[in-house]
Parts: structure tokens; sequence; C-alpha cells
């Protein structure tokens, strides 16, 4: 109870987010920003709470870094439109496939920002467009990776089950505190993590506002795997950039159909399933299949494959030559 006393101390002093006037030269910014697309490389100017920047090998993972340290990186409305912007400017960049979002080592986000929510009341929230904001994260078509350092209390929790693969630090915390003040969760608690642990231990945390470590959160199935703090934005990145390296349309077909499972019958998210399946032959696969079923097996780099040759079903790309040449590639599709 102290630590939650802790952090709620927290969140109350810390400074209410404010948004930013665009003047003229920032808005001048904003635009070349876009308009350069692909080539832009970081962000972080063009943000108050939050850092924007892409990483890896190939420039192919975007970055988000909540940037609210004093409050705990609490989730004001500010943050989260700032959030929209970058995640909307990463789903528009063709080099980005896979996204990671993370926090501080002392806290993935500790929850929405209660000094901003303080002073509303029922007819404004219940009218407006509260909590508008956090949708862009579960709609993302994107592969998008929670890195969890710290507390992830709240909305903090909330926001990391959006996204499409936990994974923790040793030390993460998490939980859903809600009903210490009063409250309960509004961003998903309720649903995503009684999917996530199971319905007792979803019910537990709610109607107590206990909290798990990282270890029981593996255990429960909340997270796919945890790291040692300082290695954790490391492994993340190896993963993300892993993810980035296969086909965008492939990589958004397996987020729909995997999602679906929540939402459907077994038989109708089977169905979507297949049906995703078979609209892959007819793009750039199904020339792959014509181009080497002669062989008994060949091997086409998936990294090859782009979402431009998938839509568009370039039949120039020398497939014959591709697999040839990365016979030994370790991502690949395999075709008799």
């Amino acid at each position: 109870m102290a630590l939650v006393n802790t952090i709620v101390g927290a969140l109350k002093s810390a400074a209410a987010c404010r948004y930013a006037v665009p003047t003229s030269s920032s808005l001048l910014q904003r635009h070349n920003r876009l308009a350069l697309g692909n080539n832009y490389n970081g962000g972080s100017a063009f943000y108050s709470n939050i850092t924007v920047e892409k990483k890896g090998k190939k420039n192919n993972v975007g970055f988000i870094q909540l940037n609210r340290p004093k409050a705990l990186n609490a989730l004001c409305d500010a943050l989260m439109k700032e959030l929209q912007t970058a995640l909307s400017d990463f789903s528009k960049d063709e080099e980005v496939g896979c996204v990671v979002l993370t926090g501080s080592n002392k806290a993935f986000a500790a929850g929405a920002d209660i000094k901003e929510m303080q002073p509303r009341e029922f007819a404004e929230v219940y009218k407006g467009d509260f909590l508008g904001f956090w949708n862009s994260i579960s709609l993302f078509k994107k592969p998008i990776i929670a890195a969890v350092n710290g507390y992830a209390l709240g909305g903090g929790c909330e926001i990391a089950m959006m996204c499409d693969i936990i994974y923790a630090g040793e030390k993460a915390k998490f939980g859903q505190p809600e009903i210490l003040l009063g409250t309960i969760p509004g961003g998903g608690g309720t649903q995503r993590l009684t999917q996530a642990v199971g319905k007792s231990k979803a019910m537990e945390m709610v109607l107590t506002g206990d909290q798990i470590s990282a270890q029981e959160a593996l255990q429960f199935g909340l997270v796919a795997n945890v790291y040692p703090v300082e290695e954790l934005v490391d492994k993340v990145m190896e993963k993300a950039e892993k993810i980035a390296s296969m086909s965008q349309i492939a990589t958004g077909m397996a987020k729909e159909a995997v999602n679906s499972s929540y939402e459907m019958t077994l038989a109708e998210g089977i169905h979507l399933e297949r049906r995703l399946f078979h609209s892959t032959f007819a793009t750039i696969l199904k020339l792959a299949i014509n181009s080497i079923g002669s062989c008994n097996m060949g091997i086409i780099n998936a990294k090859l494959i782009t979402c431009k040759q998938y839509i568009r079903n370039v039949p120039l790309l020398d497939l014959k030559t591709c697999a040839r040449i990365m016979r030994t590639a370790p991502t690949c599709f395999y075709v008799k």
C-alpha cells in the first residue's frame, strides 16, 4: 500500500501535460518531416512527451520512448496524442516493419495522469472523446512490441496489453490499481487482462489492486519473455529487427489472424485464417511457386518480398536467382 501511495503521490505532484502550440516554424518542420517520408530518421524535436526515432541495422524499426520521467510516464492526453501521431507516421513509412514502445528503467508507465483527470465530470467524459487517442495502439496494423521495465500500472498495463508482444525486464511490475482510487480500469484492462491471465487472477488483480512481478506475468502468459533490465531493449530490438525483415503484408495478415481469435468462434477464426492464407496465392508467392515449382526445395528470402511486390504482383523478380543466392538464408519460404 505504501508503494501505491508513493506512485499516486508522484502522479498527483506531476505538472500537467500541455499541448505545444505549433508555430509557423514548427509547422514547416513537420511538413518537411512528412515530406521526407522514409528518409526521416528521428523526431524527438517534434515531441514534448515522447522520443521517436528509427533504429536497426536497416533503419526499419520504429522506436518510441515515453518521456515524462518526473511523472513516471503518466499517460496524459498530450502524450497519447503524440503517440497517435508517431504511430500514424510509422504506419505510412514503408521502411518500418515493426515498432517498439518502451519507457524508462523505473517506469514503463505508472498509469493515467490523475491530476489531469480529477476535475472532469461524468457528462464531460461520457459525451466527449475521453481516452479516444488510446485506440491508436490497438488499431495499428504493423507489429508493435512493448518493452516493459519498472512499473506498468493502470493505463500503463493497458497500453502494454494493446501491443502485440510484451517483453519485460526482470524488475517489472504489472497491475490494475484503479480500485484503490475508487474507480475501475477504463482502457481495456478488465477485458485484455482476463484474456491474458484468466478470470480468477484478473479478478484478484482488479478487485484488490495487487501487482504481479515479471516472472509471474511470464508464468501467466502476460509477457513472452523476461530479460535483465540492462539487456531488455537490446533483446527486444533483436526480435523487432527480425520481424521487420519479414514481408509487411504477411506480418499484417498474421497479426490480424491471431487477434481475431479473441473475437471470433473457432470456426470463424479458422475460416478467416484460411481466406488470408488463400489470398497470399494471388501475390508474389504464387509467382514464386510457378518459378521454382520444378525444384525439390526452393528457398525465397522473405526480406526480398516487399509490400509493393505483393500488391502489384510484379512479374520481373528473378525468383530462381533469389532462391539460389539465399539458399542458406535463415528467414525464408520453403516451396515444394
